[in-house]
């Protein structure tokens, strides 16, 4: 990619970013030289709008907010943990072979080689099968006959490094520790994360490091939300607050949000139906910020939402032009997909899949969600069996973990909570 491309491709995030912010129109990126795209992004770098609805503290954020009361102490922790842990590992497994696919696509794959559409098994083949996922596994180790561990992804990567923070820092973290076991473990990352990571390389500070990044309204927090879910299950503002640090690092405004509105989501699975902890959830963010709004409206339109087809067009008429890897158009796609999973577990990643978008990252959350309130008796054995209690992860000195292990340090964890000693 030329330098001009790359400066255009730049301008583009920073004027998507504060378009979808304010309102202000999109210029024809097009048109600009080096020297005019140059001025253009750093005129969108320091022109943000301020927005009293939208702020980035946490006592201001939570100022704004409904916050629920605990909902008591889920049953069978251990079980609704490795449900989670297991329904998550699947739900990301299951998208990554069809990572930001058009349905369409995803239709003549599954035809082609026999995958029930939407998947509700592992995918039968991958295209570019021996291509390799973060350095370490060829795409086909994703498919249905090739699984033997939970093969390495970035939704399963930031579980393992987030557990790993809270046993090494507990409850109490801030973004500096954050950013230490970045630093220390993290070799590598994408979008807000990579940003992030180059710029505390550099000596930047960690509560600065999201300060100049076109990506802190895109998924990449709310995909590190579920450590904090497991080890908060049933308080779902308390899941909120303690995700807030680690959002803070990456993301700012809706970034954030995300990653404290998923955190809660996750917690309040333990104890409620999917849908009623979405409910619940939504009042651990700001009540007129625009990731609040969103919520409500995909609540409002569980009468249309008839299979995937027709939420993707929902979510596609509301937010046009933006990004696949938005917050906001993913947090939607997820609350769909629970809602035509009607809890089930299977029914519920496989539509997750099935719309495509971001989505290995939101069937994993969707995993989590269902798998928190069904228990690990609620997950079918097809999803699990296959991993053999092995996890890979990108982690340096952690390239291996067991599911086995992830549940006992998350239910010990959880246990420490309740009793103030995380």
């Amino acid at each position: 990619m030329s330098e001009l491309e790359k400066l255009r491709q730049q301008a583009e995030r920073w004027a998507r970013l504060r378009h979808e912010q304010d309102g202000r129109a999109l210029p024809e990126i097009s048109e600009f030289d080096e020297r005019a795209l140059k001025k253009l992004i750093y005129e969108l770098q320091m022109s943000e709008t301020s927005n009293s609805d939208e702020p980035n503290d946490l006592k201001s954020i939570k100022a704004l907010c409904d916050m629920p009361e605990p909902l008591g102490m889920p049953n069978d922790i251990e079980k609704r943990i490795y449900g989670a842990i297991a329904a998550r590992f699947a739900g990301c497994t299951l998208g990554v072979p069809v990572e930001g696919y058009q349905i369409a696509d995803m239709e003549r794959i599954a035809a082609g080689d026999g995958t029930p559409f939407p998947p509700t098994e592992y995918w039968h083949s991958a295209v570019n099968p021996d291509g390799v996922q973060y350095g370490v596994d060829k795409r086909s180790n994703y498919t249905l006959s090739h699984i033997e561990y939970v093969p390495v992804d970035d939704d399963i990567t930031y579980l393992v490094l987030n557990m790993e923070m809270l046993k090494k820092y507990g409850s109490k973290y801030s973004v500096y520790d954050m950013s230490e076991i970045w630093l220390d473990i993290l070799p590598y990352a994408c979008t807000a994360e990579d940003e992030a990571i180059k710029l505390m390389r550099n000596g930047v500070p960690a509560d600065h490091a999201a300060d100049h990044n076109p990506f802190v309204e895109w998924i990449g927090a709310a995909i590190r939300a579920d450590a904090f879910g497991y080890v908060c299950a049933g308080d779902p503002a308390a899941a909120a607050e303690l995700a807030y640090n680690d959002a803070y690092l990456t993301h700012r405004r809706n970034g954030i949000y995300g990653e404290m509105y998923t955190a809660a989501l996750i917690s309040a699975a333990f104890c409620v139906p999917p849908i009623e902890a979405v409910n619940i959830a939504k009042r651990c963010i700001p009540r007129n910020c625009r990731l609040r709004k969103d919520i409500d409206w995909a609540l409002s339109q569980k009468d249309k939402v008839t299979d995937h087809n027709t939420a993707r067009r929902l979510i596609d008429d509301r937010f046009g032009r933006m990004d696949t890897v938005h917050i906001e158009n993913n947090v939607c796609a997820v609350i769909f997909a629970l809602m035509l999973g009607k809890n089930d577990c299977t029914q519920a990643i496989a539509n997750s899949v099935a719309m495509g978008l971001d989505n290995d990252c939101n069937a994993a959350t969707v995993g989590s969600v269902t798998g928190a309130y069904l228990g690990i008796d609620g997950v079918e054995e097809k999803w699990y069996k296959p991993f053999n209690d092995e996890v890979r992860t990108y982690l340096t000195g952690y390239e291996k973990v067991t599911v086995s292990g992830m549940v006992k340090d998350f239910t010990e964890m959880y246990l420490k909570n309740k009793e103030n000693k995380l």
